[in-house]
């Protein structure tokens, strides 16, 4: 199974470059069919989950600044051109070929393909931006209610923050909010928060234009991790003497590390029973209505639209 990602849809429909021909789709849960000379034939059968990208393992980033995900040799599935390597290199496939620097995490029974598909990547990109955070506090904002701002939700209730607001300007995404341990509240023209009333604020919207609420609700020294701007269109309007009279720390985080893959496999096998997890996902498509599948996707129904491979022949006996 594999989920359509925020980042597929802005490739769908123009809003960030890849390469084409190719095959989009980095989100997924597979069984291991085969595996190559030299590895373990354990995994054989295995229900997996994989890393999204590929890393050399040899670089400095790989090796001194704890950021494989940014290797000098990085190769991201389902960003790929079908002349890169072997050409199975995205997730909207029967198949996919995992490649020597991968981390492969091993499923348990208990957690269907539905609930772990987006946890690689949406849940363990969520996992590394809470690792940035300082201490738990008072009050943290999210800002947007996508399927990133519920795991983030989630996370931070168990990491100790006493209230998690999350703010979006669609209604009908608020109404999960409450399940997941967050405090809903609708974004308008006007200010929602006060200024300088939260400790720190994370940016999953997408929207440049969030980051001037987020400086402004923020307290002296506040913290602000931004994670849902990874496109073009993402210029902020912000003057360094905000910055600075605040105190601010400003944190980007982009994509993650096996660590956290590791952490968010472990986070739903801890929380199985505690949260909604099965209304994240939509019931799946086959693979040949894919196009389908992106258009309910944009219409933002439900946080993830799930695909399947379609049914082979019928065998025989």
């Amino acid at each position: 199974m594999a989920t359509l990602c925020g980042s597929d849809l802005h490739s769908h429909q123009g809003r960030r470059s890849a390469p084409v021909p190719g095959i989009l789709g980095h989100e997924a849960v597979g069984r291991v069919v085969a595996v190559g000379e030299g590895r373990d034939r354990a995994w054989v059968g295995r229900r997996v989950s994989w890393t999204l990208t590929d890393s050399c393992g040899r670089c400095r980033a790989c090796t001194c600044w704890g950021i494989p995900q940014k290797c000098e040799r990085l190769f991201k599935y389902g960003h790929a051109g079908l002349s890169d390597g072997s050409g199975l290199n995205g997730c909207y496939a029967s198949h996919l070929l995992l490649r020597e620097g991968t981390h492969l995490v091993g499923i348990p029974d208990s957690l269907p393909d539905s609930l772990v598909a987006p946890a690689n990547c949406a849940l363990a990109t969520m996992i590394a931006v809470v690792e940035s955070l300082p201490v738990a506090g008072d009050r943290i904002v999210v800002q947007g209610a996508g399927l990133l701002g519920l795991y983030g939700c989630a996370l931070l209730k168990e990491c100790g923050w006493n209230e998690v607001v999350v703010v979006d300007r669609q209604p009908i995404r608020l109404l999960s909010v409450p399940h997941f341990g967050g405090t809903p509240m609708l974004s308008t023209d006007g200010t929602p928060l006060e200024a300088g009333s939260v400790d720190a604020v994370i940016e999953v919207s997408g929207s440049a234009a969030a980051v001037a609420d987020g400086v402004r609700w923020l307290r002296p020294g506040g913290h602000y991790a931004i994670a849902g701007l990874v496109h073009p269109d993402s210029a902020l309007h912000l003057t360094g003497e905000t910055l600075i009279r605040k105190c601010l720390t400003l944190r980007g985080t982009h994509n993650y590390a096996p660590r956290h893959l590791d952490g968010a496999i472990d986070f739903l096998s801890r929380h199985r029973g505690n949260r909604p997890w099965e209304t994240l996902v939509s019931p799946p498509f086959p693979l040949s209505r894919l196009d389908e599948a992106f258009h309910l996707a944009a219409s933002g129904r439900w946080p993830r639209v799930a695909v399947v491979p379609d049914p082979g022949p019928a065998t025989v006996a």
